[in-house]
């Protein structure tokens, strides 16, 4: 009788330590299998490319680039390419112009008095500007005429297929 209500006492004990572990690793897996999707924080490692090859920018081996993903702190393209993404997921993603920093805008290329930039500015060269508000920009050197010089306004990026290799390190 002793016997018994002691095993039985035991198989109770277990089911309860069953029960609540089950529960509790329910919790850290939840943890684990988070998703990249609106609101929430993510880090990620990324090198992005031009169709080139060039590498234009990578964080791999520093510190991990944050955004909160649907605020609009990265390329359309590439915040959709991640939603759904796990931690320890990587992806290849190409994001064309109308989804990174836009077709280059025709009406973006101005012409200024050649006077107005340094003498030995060549097509190409990039120059630094103030804009009223005090912050500052930079605009590419698109052609250079006797008289005057027609900058581009556009991103420096705009028209290029992005190319990026990026693995989810961490989402909150």
């Amino acid at each position: 009788m002793f016997r018994s209500k002691y095993l039985l006492s035991l198989l109770v004990l277990a089911a309860c330590l069953v029960v609540f572990s089950s529960a509790a690793l329910s919790k850290d897996n939840k943890k684990k299998v988070a998703t990249v999707e609106k609101g929430k924080k993510v880090s990620i490692e990324y090198t992005l490319k031009l169709e080139d090859g060039t590498t234009i920018d990578s964080n791999v081996g520093g510190k991990p680039f944050t955004y909160v993903q649907g605020s609009h702190q990265i390329v359309e393209g590439l915040e959709e390419a991640l939603s759904g993404m796990k931690v320890g997921d990587t992806k290849h993603v190409v994001v064309p112009p109308e989804k990174g920093y836009g077709k280059i805008n025709e009406k973006a290329f101005i012409e200024i008095d050649k006077s107005r930039v340094p003498k030995d500015v060549k097509v190409g060269s990039m120059l630094k500007g103030t804009s009223k508000d005090g912050r500052d920009f930079y605009v590419k050197v698109a052609e250079i005429k006797d008289k005057t010089v027609v900058l581009d306004l556009n991103h420096p990026l705009a028209g290029k297929t992005l190319y990026f290799d990026v693995k989810i390190l961490d989402i909150e």
